[in-house]
């Protein structure tokens, strides 16, 4: 049975991205910071027959990704999907009024994390010859006015991304990249509804897009062998 690792698995998207694996026969190693509870929930949607773990690590934290991945071998295995969606959205503000410790929470959650775990999982990756999704998102594709760290941030995901491609393709290790748009999460509980709104409004598909949507374009992506170093952007054709 393969092993899926999914971080930030508390989360909509996450959860969602975790249940989707474990629903196409993974076992699914569920990483959370500080809601238990929310990967606990999803992990009750699994099939009843998955083995599956819920791991507390502090992404920011070596010692502690250190330890969550030894975890990980000890109760699942050698992991060969890592899904890294653990990360934060600041409130939206202008540029200005952001401050350097600002800029470093978003980047330690957003990139140095997933950084690090993908760092400690690298010769489980080229053991199985498996693959890699990150999270980026529209605002790394596009920009966002107010959105500056998020979207400087979502952008170095993707550099990345496509660097790590071309440094793992030689042991068979694809690296890929999903950019969602507008997901109707607890991320986006800060936006009012006239920006929401807006937002659909500028969207071709006219809607927002759900968990599933993201979860279903993760999963597809991890399975691509001759896919890499590529960014799929689920936005409903926002960046068109």
């Amino acid at each position: 049975m393969k092993i899926a690792l999914i971080t930030g698995a508390s989360g909509g998207i996450g959860s969602a991205i975790a249940v989707r694996f474990a629903q196409n026969g993974y076992a699914v190693a569920l990483q959370y910071r500080s809601n238990a509870q929310g990967a606990t929930d999803a992990a009750a949607k699994f099939p009843k027959d998955i083995p599956y773990l819920c791991v507390q690590a502090d992404l920011n934290d070596a010692s502690s990704v250190a330890a969550m991945i030894d975890t990980v071998h000890t109760r699942l295995g050698t992991v060969s999907v890592l899904v890294n969606c653990a990360g934060i959205a600041p409130r939206q503000t202008l540029f200005s009024d952001t401050t350097d410790a600002d800029c470093a929470q978003v980047f330690d959650t957003n990139v140095y994390g997933t950084m690090s775990v993908t760092r400690a999982l690298i010769e489980d990756l080229r053991k199985t010859e498996g693959s890699v999704v990150n999270l980026s998102s529209v605002w790394g594709v596009c920009g966002g006015s107010c959105e500056v760290l998020y979207s400087a941030s979502k952008a170095a995901v993707i550099g990345f991304t496509k660097a790590l491609a071309k440094e793992l393709a030689p042991s068979g290790v694809t690296v890929n990249c999903v950019a969602p748009g507008l997901i109707r999460t607890e991320m986006n509980a800060h936006l009012s509804e006239e920006a929401l709104e807006a937002f659909r409004l500028e969207t071709p598909l006219m809607r927002f897009g759900t968990p599933e949507d993201v979860a279903d374009a993760v999963f597809r992506l991890s399975g691509m062998r001759f896919v890499t170093g590529q960014v799929l952007c689920c936005d409903g054709g926002y960046a068109i």
